[in-house]
């Protein structure tokens, strides 16, 4: 196979050529020191070190990289997402474009635009899927900021590739797409899930439903065989019980029942025999392991199993009957191939071996199997796209996300694995600014959002390669409560925000400085949401350690969330019942706001003004809590028309500009580093 790469140019290559100026001989005219010279030769030996110094000025200086412009990591990238069309000749393409993302179907041949759609400010595309190869379905939620996260799938419309026969589906945004049904180009299953859990036939030319079956789960998921017949339904209960029920007839038996971080049990699909299913099976909530269960006997299949992750994708043949591979994000994704000896994995697996150090994710393919995109990214490259066609055996370049990120400029990323004082391990990264000799270097600890279900991964970072080019180490850890390390080691985390979480912080800031890539005295910590949380309460429980810390958007009083947005139903007033500490003084003792007697490090407070995730009476609170014990934050930047994570790119240049003016202020290279605050 072959990979072509399409440009409109090329990038400047600096060279450096000896160019001879005579034999060698010093010119019979030449006096040394202070001796006369004839002008034209001084002329010539001035054009001589002008060039010398014009050359040495272009070279980048040993042990020192370019400084990227901060803009350069914030711009809108060229696309989030790409899919193939059945027949692999359009694709739709979906574009951030400052406060919206748009939507675009391109011929393949040409890249010409074929349709375009934008549906207005602070509206976003997700989950855009071919319902044939004329017509597109597609969900645009509501988002205000960049840290959000959508509280409904949003509302679900159909069209044209060509922006014709527009069609807004009533009751849409409670919709999931289970199958989109192939051999009936005109329908679709789908399911929606209020109380009880329904399935449905949808009519994607006009909207109309029919009822297929119901199921006794409030958030729930069905699978249907490759007949199209209901054999599943697995999901939540409001509750945040877990459940799965195996459809006998006309009646659902419960096979599977278990507390919100408990142990899972839920179908994936069906073997090509339509018998078998594939099931992700994590016992005591341990990381998920895939099997393939006989219904009839009962008996298993250990087919993949990781041990410390759960999968997070999966890879299925064309004819959707196969599970080809299963995708790991532990330190560096991979691959896992649970049928190496098909064609099409050979293929996939080809590909994957054609982008060393880099992560290959595979899209959707044509529903002949011969077209398929692909996603090519790395820790020091943010995202590509390509399309593969199996016949000719070629990838054609499409896309690059950030074209204007040099990966040679970049910071590795490197996994790490680190013991906490009870002896769990957390796994993480460590990205080392780039030409550095990676021994005391100043430290940013930048704890994920969420905190329960999110995780910090291996790829590019915008915030943790700005960070390392300005010459600081980054460490992100999964500490316990993050997703992705099964139910258990995220139910670690239940009623823990600011007692072991925040341990787990201090014990691999520790780790970094008996590895020898921290100075002691220079560390700071940053967050945003829940990171910016978890940014003051350690500062709070380990005064100390930090010379600074930054909160964006940040939690700072635990019952102020009862406010938030996603209160509104009762999944998130059941989800802060189980996570939250469960009485009014176990809630003031883990809030920032109630130890602010403790804090020695210097304090920069961010906020958006329309934040209703976090709202910003949060960070009010805390700066009145500042005040009783006589200290205030150094600096404060709010945002009026920004949410919960700004999203304005001038904004966004301001607010990095002041952030690492309080990092160089602190722990760069001028900083008094004598000793800790």
């Amino acid at each position: 196979m072959t990979l072509h790469r399409c440009s409109t140019g090329s990038s400047p290559a600096w060279s450096r050529h000896g160019h001879r100026e005579g034999d060698g001989a010093k010119p019979s005219s030449v006096r040394t020191g202070s001796q006369w010279m004839p002008p034209h030769l001084r002329e010539w030996k001035m054009k001589v070190m002008v060039r010398l110094l014009l050359l040495l000025a272009l070279l980048p200086l040993q042990g020192f990289a370019r400084e990227v412009p901060i803009q350069d990591f914030f711009k809108d990238p060229e696309f989030t997402s790409i899919s193939v069309s059945p027949d692999g000749k359009h694709m739709a393409v979906t574009v951030p474009q400052d406060d919206r993302t748009v939507l675009a179907v391109l011929r393949v041949s040409d890249q010409g635009v074929v349709g375009k759609w934008d549906y207005g400010e602070n509206r976003h595309f997700r989950q855009v899927l071919w319902a044939n190869n004329n017509r597109l379905l597609f969900f645009v939620t509501f988002k205000t900021g960049r840290f959000d996260f959508e509280t409904s799938k949003g509302d679900l419309y159909a069209s044209n590739i060509d922006g014709t026969g527009r069609l807004d589906i009533p009751n849409g945004n409670y919709y999931n797409i289970v199958d989109l049904t192939p051999e009936d180009p005109d329908t679709i299953l789908v399911e929606r899930s209020v109380e009880t859990s329904f399935l449905f036939k949808l009519n994607v030319n006009n909207g109309r439903t029919t009822t297929v079956a119901t199921a006794p789960v409030e958030q729930g998921s069905f699978l249907v065989d490759h007949e199209r017949k209901v054999r599943f339904v697995s999901g939540a209960m409001n509750d945040g019980r877990n459940v799965t029920y195996r459809r006998d007839g006309d009646k659902w038996t419960l096979v599977h029942e278990s507390e919100r971080n408990g142990a899972t049990y839920f179908p994936l699909g069906f073997d090509a025999e339509n018998k078998r299913v594939y099931m992700a099976k994590g016992e005591q909530g341990k990381p998920e392991t895939i099997v393939l269960l006989d219904p009839d006997t009962r008996s298993e299949t250990v087919l993949s199993s990781n041990g410390i992750v759960s999968p997070s994708a999966y890879l299925w043949s064309s004819d959707e009957k196969t599970l080809l591979g299963v995708w790991y994000e532990d330190g560096v994704p991979y691959w896992d191939w649970v049928a190496p000896d098909h064609p099409e994995t050979k293929v996939y697996a080809g590909l994957v071996k054609a982008f060393p150090g880099k992560a290959v994710r595979f899209l959707r393919p044509s529903q002949d199997g011969r077209y398929f995109a692909m996603r090519v990214y790395a820790d020091t490259m943010p995202s590509e796209a390509y399309l593969f066609d199996r016949d000719a055996g070629q990838a054609k370049f499409l896309a690059a996300s950030m074209d204007w990120i040099k990966p040679e400029e970049m910071s590795p990323m490197k996994p790490i694995v680190v013991k906490a004082r009870d002896g769990l391990s957390l796994h993480g990264y460590i990205t080392i600014p780039k030409n550095s000799e990676g021994k005391k270097l100043p430290l940013i600890i930048n704890p994920h959002g969420g905190p329960h279900g999110p995780r910090d991964d291996w790829g590019f970072n915008p915030e943790v390669q700005l960070f390392a080019n300005r010459g600081y180490a980054v460490l992100q850890i999964n500490y316990r409560g993050s997703g992705g390390y099964g139910n258990a080691f995220e139910g670690m985390g239940y009623r823990k925000w600011g007692t072991t979480m925040q341990d787990d912080l201090t014990d691999s800031v520790r780790w970094a400085v008996a590895q020898g890539i921290a100075d002691p005295n220079r560390v700071c910590i940053y967050g945003a949401s829940y990171g910016g949380y978890a940014a003051l309460m350690s500062v709070v429980r380990e005064p100390d350690l930090y010379r600074c810390t930054v909160g964006y958007v940040g939690v700072y009083d635990l019952d102020a969330q009862r406010s938030a947005d996603f209160m509104e139903h009762e999944s998130g007033r059941n989800y802060l019942k189980d996570v939250y500490p469960p009485t009014a003084a176990e809630r003031m003792a883990q809030s920032p706001a109630y130890g602010v007697e403790r804090i020695k490090a210097p304090i920069l407070l961010v906020h958006g003004e329309k934040d209703v995730r976090v709202p910003i009476k949060n960070m009010h609170f805390l700066i009145s809590q500042l005040a009783k014990v006589g200290k205030k934050p150094e600096d404060v930047i709010v945002e009026k028309k920004e949410a919960h994570g700004f999203r304005d790119l001038q904004n966004n240049v301001n607010l990095y500009t002041k952030m690492l003016a309080f990092f160089d202020k602190y722990i760069g290279p001028n900083a008094k580093t004598a000793s800790a605050p």
